[in-house]
């Protein structure tokens, strides 16, 4: 427990919070009620499953739907996160979602989990036709991606558009092995669909290797790559020459307004890459830009800042930085998101300097995962 979440409890004002309960639990019935010592189905509150025809594709796709803590209110709109796999790494993807969002690291946002309906679909002969950008011999049910990406372009995200409270110019897919492989394919392809892409242990060396026509054709035309990109594979699983080949093959290209980040998890195979690689993915193309903040402006919130007569913090600067002093000693590192905003890395905490009518600093705003307060600054 940090000591800003002590010093909230000792004060007395911790907020009680809570996703919108969007699922019932419900039986092996369907129904609620009964014998409550029989076993009974396991849902995710928060969340929706529609199902959406393609015309383009000729089948149906599930989407699995989950919401930000925040959706009740009407005004916001938010990011969406479109998750590949949606069968295996909508659940997976959901709770690390959870806990990134507690730390701080990412901002709230809507998930949405691809797969496939109907009944009984066999997952691994469906997903290696739709993510596949090519047919090769050895799998003749494959090759369908082109399809596949015009049905969620014009079919699967107008859909949730048109259902849901999206911001239309923040999408991000993420997807890991022959999904990784469409998550790249997407982003030479449609590049403007999604601006942020997260995969890992992607299928590069599918149908030798054809992504590179894809990005050589990319680059014939274009010098500009405005994407946030993270890629991450496992030390175990046999593809790091092929995946670092790929990597250094992109960064040579110089594309401008590409920001671009790599991990090797070590210790792990083809399957294990997905926890961390799709934690660490998010950590970084949601990670908030930091300002650098004058010093000689910072000098105007050094000072004690009370909550009530008997708890107060101090506000310091060390080595250009702002530096929050909780009382029982702890330091914390505030990074700037404004002149007049700060961040923690690592904790839901932001801190908003006030000022009255005459420019003097008069208190802060602190917002906690808990909920705000604020400090009246002494002197």
């Amino acid at each position: 427990m940090t000591s800003l979440h002590r010093l909230l409890i000792v004060a007395g004002i911790a907020l009680s919070v809570g996703s919108p309960s969007l699922a019932s639990p419900t039986g092996p019935d369907g129904g609620q009620g009964g014998d409550k010592s029989a076993p009974r189905v396991v849902e995710m509150p928060g969340t929706h499953l529609l199902t959406v025809h393609s015309s383009i594709v000729g089948r149906d796709y599930d989407l699995y739907v989950g919401f930000p803590r925040h959706y009740a209110d009407t005004t916001r709109r938010f990011p969406v996160v479109y998750i590949l796999d949606g069968q295996w790494d909508f659940q997976l993807v959901n709770a690390i979602n959870g806990g990134q969002y507690y730390d701080g690291f990412i901002p709230e946002v809507i998930l949405v989990g691809i797969t496939w309906g109907g009944e009984h679909p066999n997952y691994d002969s469906l997903r290696a036709l739709d993510l596949t950008p090519t047919q090769i011999k050895q799998m003749p049910s494959s090759g369908n991606a082109a399809k596949f990406l015009a049905a969620i372009k014009g079919e699967l995200i107008p859909y949730i558009d048109s259902k849901y409270r999206t911001d239309k110019k923040d999408r991000t897919l993420m997807g890991s092995s022959l999904g990784g492989l469409f998550t790249l394919y997407t982003m030479f392809k449609e590049t403007d669909l999604f601006n942020r892409y997260i995969l890992t242990s992607p299928s590069i060396s599918w149908d030798n290797s054809v992504l590179y026509t894809y990005e050589e054709s990319y680059h014939a035309q274009n010098t500009r790559l405005p994407v946030t990109l993270f890629m991450a594979m496992s030390s175990l699983e046999g593809i790091e020459t092929i995946f670092n080949n790929f990597v250094d093959s992109l960064k040579s290209r110089n594309y401008k307004d590409l920001r671009f980040d790599t991990r090797v998890i070590e210790g792990m195979g083809h399957s294990g890459s997905k926890p961390e690689g799709y934690t660490r993915g998010m950590q970084f193309v949601f990670e908030p830009s930091s300002v650098h903040v004058d010093p000689s402006k910072m000098k105007a919130f050094v000072g004690k800042y009370r909550l009530n007569p008997q708890i107060a913090v101090d506000v310091s600067i060390e080595n250009d930085h702002m530096v929050l002093l909780a009382p029982d000693g702890s330091k914390i590192a505030l990074y700037g998101a404004s002149d007049n905003e700060f961040h923690v890395k690592g904790m839901y905490l932001h801190v908003k300097f006030l000022r009255d009518k005459a420019g003097k600093v008069t208190g802060a705003h602190v917002e906690q995962f808990q909920g705000g307060f604020d400090l009246t600054k002494e002197g």
